[in-house]
């Protein structure tokens, strides 16, 4: 499934195309549920976009290709920039609004 999502860390809308469901997704966002136990299949790069739109490039460009996406840091960017939502259309895409 295509999810585009406005990362948190350079404010430019990513794409990326990830084994999830619309329904999963929903469920994850809805359910309060720990990403990596509703996802668990997915790598912690494909969770962190899920959750910030942080793409691994845009993070090695920010900070260097020696640094794997830390979720506290990203958490930390996440909280400054507000409280995010997120809706889901009928044909599954993920749309964000601010």
């Amino acid at each position: 499934m295509l999810i585009t999502r406005q990362s948190v860390l350079t404010d430019k809308w990513n794409t990326l195309d990830l084994p999830v469901t619309a329904e999963r997704v929903n469920h994850w966002l809805t359910s309060g549920e720990l990403i990596q136990i509703v996802f668990p299949e997915l790598t912690a790069d494909q969770r962190q976009f899920l959750m910030s739109g942080v793409t691994q490039e845009e993070w090695d460009k920010a900070f260097g290709d020696q640094n794997k996406i830390d979720s506290r840091d990203l958490q930390k960017i996440a909280m400054t920039m507000g409280k995010t939502v997120v809706t889901i259309d009928e044909h599954g895409n993920i749309k964000e609004v601010k």
